[in-house]
């Protein structure tokens, strides 16, 4: 059942990834670019398999926790970053690549909320049988 609506907020935060990894490339001079890179990798493989692991219900809820923790950590990472920068923060000059985590964050969120909505259902048309 890929048409749940979880699904669709759990292919949001696996596009945000994405656009981080694509829109890392100013980021090839510091030391934490290839751990940017990994990350976003992990997160995009972490994010396909919580799609298509919509019949079970408990692993879809774990991967989108991981998936959480490791964006989180990214954050962190990327403010670390952006704060060792000569200047400080200063957005139009240094990037938008803390808020991508920070939507995937939101997004999985939501898909766990629904995906919980989801299981009450399931168990309380269970109970009826």
């Amino acid at each position: 059942m890929l048409q749940r609506i979880q699904t669709i907020w759990i292919l949001l935060a696996t596009i945000a990834p994405v656009f981080l990894f694509i829109t890392g490339q100013d980021v090839e001079v510091s030391r934490t670019f290839p751990l940017i890179k990994t990350a976003s990798a992990i997160l995009i493989v972490v994010g396909a398999l919580s799609i298509f692991s919509f019949k079970n219900r408990p692993r879809q809820i774990m991967l989108n926790n991981i998936s959480i923790v490791i964006n989180a950590l990214l954050i962190g990472v990327l403010l670390y970053w952006l704060l060792s920068l000569p200047g400080g923060i200063d957005f139009p000059e240094k990037g938008i690549e803390p808020i991508f985590p920070f939507i995937a964050v939101i997004c999985l969120a939501i898909a766990n909320i629904y995906i919980k909505k989801d299981e009450r259902l399931v168990k309380s048309v269970d109970r009826l049988r």
